[in-house]
């Protein structure tokens, strides 16, 4: 009884001291994660364009080119219509010209606008001069590689993992008793598809939402109008906070011209609110990640707060694959049976 019972306890703590270190270097290579779980994130965005393409004869290959030609043809085409003016309203309100005439409007006001001006006065007046925003160049060379880097890293394990998935699915299922290995793969399956529908709709909601707010800020006279819709569609990103920072940041720069535009520009960022909750999301995204508001907030603030700010972009990934687990592992639910999601494809499409 005793030499069991000191076999039992040396096996505990083995596999607790395993445990510690394992969540030890996945901490250390935070960093490496997160690039690895953006290739998984963005190759189940794509993976069923490539699975269309395939059916109608185009080798995967090339169709995995094709869809890294579209996302470039993409940004560049972004890049090509909204920056020459983004550029030009940034240095127009970061010109000494710029700051003087805030500084004249904020004297003049009252009210609500005053408040606004003096604020934006003082942010002004602290930013640093254009040539100290630069790092010595040899810092920013080394910055600007690893960024580069990182990026061809991400896109490059992403193609990879588009072809190897499969195989390393069956090799984690051979390793697994017989009965269980549908239920993994089933699994597997749905958080992919998931994963997949949600990066899609997030696409569409940032690129929908920043052309519309756009548009609307330019009729209404919104100043900087292509710079607070191009932040409104971005901030799409991070749930809850994001709209939330872009509907205050639109209202303090309507005031900055009249409480007339400021209110309009409420009025602008409600009215697109809700098509987006009750139009747009039903329709677009639908159950894609099966989470409630709730529970997307909660995972939000979680996960800032453990992490770090930039780490709020995988709260809703992370918790979408948690909640996925739970309701397998914990509440017997068959994966096989659950709803597939679908943005931009068929359920055929979808599941490849």
């Amino acid at each position: 009884m005793t030499a069991a019972t000191a076999r039992r306890a040396a096996v505990a703590t083995l596999v607790s001291g395993g445990i510690v270190v394992a969540a030890l270097a996945l901490w250390k290579l935070r960093l490496v994660v997160a690039l690895l779980f953006s290739a998984a994130i963005i190759a189940a965005a794509i993976r069923p364009g490539i699975d269309w393409l395939a059916k109608h004869h185009v080798p995967r290959p090339v169709g995995l080119l094709l869809n890294y030609l579209a996302l470039v043809a993409v940004i560049a085409a972004a890049i090509w219509i909204a920056a020459p003016r983004a550029l030009d309203q940034v240095n127009n309100a970061l010109s000494p010209n710029g700051k003087a005439a805030i500084a004249r409007q904020a004297h003049n006001s009252t009210g609500v606008k005053h408040d606004v001006l003096v604020a934006l006065q003082k942010r002004l007046q602290h930013l640093p001069a254009g040539s100290t925003l630069l790092k010595p160049a040899e810092q920013a060379g080394v910055k600007a590689f690893e960024i580069v880097l990182g990026i061809f890293f991400t896109f490059a394990a992403a193609a990879y993992w588009i072809f190897e998935r499969d195989k390393a699915v069956d090799v984690m299922c051979s390793l697994l008793p017989r009965p269980r290995r549908k239920l993994v793969r089933d699994t597997w399956t749905l958080i992919d598809l998931r994963l997949g529908a949600f990066v899609r709709g997030q696409v569409l909601l940032i690129l929908a939402v920043g052309i519309t707010l756009s548009l609307l800020f330019w009729a209404i006279g919104e100043p900087y109008w292509i710079l607070v819709g191009m932040f409104a569609g971005l901030v799409e990103v991070v749930p809850v906070i994001g709209p939330i920072a872009a509907g205050a940041l639109a209202i303090a720069v309507g005031f900055t011209s009249s409480i007339h535009v400021g209110v309009l520009a409420a009025a602008c960022v409600l009215a697109v609110r809700l098509c987006e909750d009750y139009l747009v999301m039903p329709k677009v995204l639908g159950g894609a990640v099966g989470l409630s508001p709730l529970l997307v907030l909660v995972s939000v603030t979680t996960v800032g707060i453990l992490f770090s700010a930039w780490a709020v972009l995988f709260a809703v990934p992370i918790a979408a694959v948690a909640v996925t687990l739970f309701n397998v592992i914990l509440r017997d639910v068959d994966p096989a049976e659950e709803e597939v999601p679908t943005v931009l494809f068929s359920t055929d499409d979808a599941a490849g």
